[in-house]
């Protein structure tokens, strides 16, 4: 394979997209790279490549087409040849991806966790009735209307830096985060309560990264391998089926997490009505080799449990 690794003169290139947190995942991609092959981070070149959601910030994202807006030019230049792998924050990945890529790649899971972040308070339930939250999640807008209706919750697109910016400016009282995006821009500084997933289930495959390649690509398939962590696929096998079975879009308050310990997998799951009226939870666990089957149970039971109109107000 020696012959075939990337050099300096011929890097190989990694598309991501420009935000300080994009980029932070790309450098760790890189990193990891390198050190399995033994190269300078010279051989690795980064490819900044800006996505119709990164243009467009002053509509929700359901608005204007979901999830795929971060990923349908990376994953157009990826076929294409103008880059050879695609790093993606998992949570903002569709379940289905275009013929002709694979995504078998997944680095080492950071802290799964939403953060709680205010200036004037430590927790949600601290909160005076009528305290604005901003937040451009559906999935966390659902869950503090399930918990705490009396509030206000406001749309908060934009990177991490922006919500920050908007939340010193008094927009809101309050936002959410997630800590893996917190700890890998080094923002040790921001005051945070990490929430515990007993009191918020997560987005599913939030804090993984995953990495994308053409299906063709032996020479990259055998780079990726090297540094893929098999943990991270099992759970996020789960997960992913969990949403794929539910159709999960961004118009879909969806939350799911799976956790391994000794080759037994443990699905959590949840869906809500996006005003927070209504909510169903379950639970399966069985040996890793079943999660997907594990993500696909989970989703009918609860879609039995909730009804055939549960999902009436997505168009």
């Amino acid at each position: 394979m020696k012959q075939d690794l990337p050099s300096p003169s011929q890097p190989l290139r990694i598309g991501t997209r420009g935000s300080p947190l994009a980029l932070a995942q790309a450098h760790e991609t890189r990193e990891r790279l390198a050190h399995a092959f033994d190269l300078p981070e010279a051989a690795f070149e980064i490819v900044v490549i800006t996505t119709t959601g990164d243009r467009v910030q002053d509509r929700p994202l359901k608005d204007i087409g979901g999830k795929g807006l971060f990923t349908k030019e990376i994953e157009e230049d990826l076929l294409s040849g103008a880059i050879d792998i695609a790093v993606h924050s998992m949570k903002d990945m569709p379940v289905l991806q275009p013929e002709g890529l694979l995504l078998d790649c997944y680095l080492p899971r950071e802290d799964v966790r939403d953060a709680f972040i205010s200036p004037h308070v430590e927790s949600l339930d601290a909160l005076v009735p009528g305290a604005v939250v901003g937040t451009s999640s559906l999935r966390r807008s659902a869950q503090i209307l399930h918990k705490r209706p009396d509030l206000q919750v406001v749309e908060f697109r934009g990177n991490v830096q922006t919500r920050l910016k908007k939340l010193e400016q008094g927009m809101a009282d309050c936002t959410f985060l997630a800590m893996a995006g917190l700890n890998r821009l080094g923002y040790e500084d921001v005051p945070r309560i990490a929430i515990s997933p007993d009191e918020m289930l997560p987005a599913v495959a939030q804090g993984a990264i995953g990495i994308e390649r053409r299906a063709g690509d032996v020479r990259v398939a055998a780079m990726l391998e090297a540094i893929h962590d098999g943990e991270t696929g099992h759970r996020l096998a789960a997960e992913r089926a969990f949403l794929a079975t539910l159709d999960g879009s961004c118009e879909t308050p969806i939350a799911g997490l799976a956790t391994l310990h000794e080759g037994h997998l443990h699905l959590r799951g949840e869906i809500l009505r996006p005003d927070g009226s209504e909510a169903h939870a379950g639970e399966e666990r069985g040996p890793f080799e079943d999660a997907a089957e594990m993500g696909q149970a989970l989703a009918e039971r609860l879609k039995s449990l909730a009804g055939a109109d549960f999902f009436d107000w997505i168009a």
